[in-house]
């Protein structure tokens, strides 16, 4: 941190102005004749700096929402992006902010805020990889992290705080000296999500302490009642880049389901893991207790499995999706938590183990699979209780979804080794239960459990 005056005065050296703003397109251009146009982020208006940045970060070409929001960004307008998970959506905030710091570094600059840790963490990370040749300092502000060491770090006054709306609130409230008066940059990242886990009071009294006098950048997967009235509220004129206005998955995306007993769940989900491996998995359960059950369940089969839920501790989580992005583990068993802004480029098959209640979900959980042009599969578990849901997410996403091939027979084989491994699943939540009051996320060694194995 010694070096900070240092790497202050870098990001000054670099006159990056205003030759971007010769982006003479209108903002509702579209998107196939800018294509055609402009292939690099130095056509979008991207400094030399950022584009060396880009590429040493393999980002060839800028993706659909990245042409469309960049140069209005860089033209000193409002933005709100609407875009599918898996778009590039963060480099198109991060660059226009990146530029503006060059032309006029600032402490205390931009305030990014998410819905969740793991995504804030991801955030942080594409802006040092992207500012780490121009000195960019940034601060993840997130519950489930000491506030006291959150405080010294704002008290260095990074450039960029990336935060959760409700631990924000508390160091603006508590945390003496820390103040967002001279703001110059406020993005709201999944601001639909922000809005549906009930942050709209914590967002308004953000909104109360930042300056009028400040550029806003709106991005959501989906155009909500609430995120229409947000921006109502927060932003100036702004100019809309939808890629994708109409609920839709990824072309590449193979989807299918399961039509099962509900008893029978587990089986066809080892049965499946069994059939397709060598693939990664990420698994989505509807509750914490219910991914670390299916969790243990899985390795005492042998399968290495990990968990990734809200009541783990914020290193546990930050840990089971490292090993899982080290691919250390093959498979991830997550709450909604996860679904939303993972960029985790390697996942083959996403899994519906239990049935998103809104149908929204399960547009942003099959996002995790076929990101950034690649293919993949998704596969949906109904249940005889499920049908409903189900038919409400076809109608969402417009299409009928093709059943994915099991053998009946073959499944049935592996009741009685499934059962076992369920009962030792039982005992050890049993225990976790009494040595805590809640669940536990991953041991320290993160200890494998091994009972006869089936892969």
């Amino acid at each position: 941190m010694a070096d900070d005056s240092k790497k202050s005065v870098e990001i000054k050296t670099d006159d990056a102005k205003d030759e971007d703003s010769s982006n003479d397109d209108n903002s509702n251009v579209n998107i196939a004749e800018n294509d055609e146009q402009l292939k690099t982020f130095k056509d979008l208006g991207v400094t030399e700096v950022l584009c060396e940045a880009c590429e040493q970060l393999g980002w060839k070409t800028p993706t659909k929402i990245q042409i469309e929001a960049i140069p209005v960004a860089l033209q000193g307008k409002d933005v709100i992006g609407l875009a599918e998970t898996g778009s590039g959506k963060t480099g198109a905030f991060a660059l226009p902010i990146l530029q503006s710091l060059l032309a006029s570094a600032q402490r205390l600059h931009t305030l990014i805020l998410t819905p969740t840790r793991e995504l804030a963490f991801q955030i942080a990370e594409q802006f040092e990889a992207l500012g780490s040749s121009i000195g960019v300092k940034t601060a993840v502000i997130v519950g489930g992290i000491d506030m006291m060491s959150q405080s010294l770090v704002l008290a260095k006054k990074p450039h960029i705080v990336i935060a959760t709306p409700g631990r924000l609130i508390d160091h603006l409230e508590n945390t003496k000296g820390f103040s967002l008066r001279a703001l110059k940059f406020l993005v709201m990242d999944e601001a639909d999500r922000i809005l549906n886990m009930d942050f709209e009071t914590e967002v308004d009294k953000i909104l109360k302490v930042i300056p009028r006098d400040r550029r806003t950048f709106l991005f959501s997967a989906t155009m909500t009642k609430k995120v229409a009235k947000l921006q109502r509220a927060a932003l100036k004129d702004p100019v809309k880049c939808a890629v994708n206005t109409k609920y839709s998955t990824v072309e590449k995306l193979q989807q299918y389901y399961v039509f099962i007993p509900s008893k029978y769940k587990d089986c066809y989900l080892v049965s499946i893991i069994n059939e397709l491996a060598g693939n990664s998995f990420m698994i989505f359960c509807s509750t914490c207790n219910n991914a670390q059950r299916v969790a243990l369940l899985l390795r005492n089969l042998g399968i290495t499995a990990i968990p990734l839920h809200g009541q783990m501790s914020q290193n546990k989580r930050l840990g089971s999706l490292n090993k899982f992005k080290s691919k250390s583990r093959s498979v991830l068993l997550a709450t909604d938590v996860a679904s939303r802004g993972l960029d985790i480029p390697h996942v083959d098959c996403v899994i519906n183990y239990d049935i998103p209640t809104h149908s929204k979900d399960y547009i942003h959980r099959v996002g995790r699979t076929a990101r950034a042009g690649r293919s993949g599969k998704s596969i949906t578990f109904v249940t005889q209780y499920d049908v409903e849901l189900f038919q409400r997410i076809e109608t969402l996403i417009g299409k009928k979804l093709p059943a994915f091939p099991t053998q009946e027979e073959e499944v049935m084989m592996l009741v009685e080794r499934v059962s076992e491994a369920q009962r030792f699943a039982r005992i050890e939540m049993k225990e976790q239960g009494e040595k805590r009051k809640r669940p536990r996320g991953e041991e320290g060694d993160d200890t494998e459990h091994y009972c006869g194995s089936l892969l």
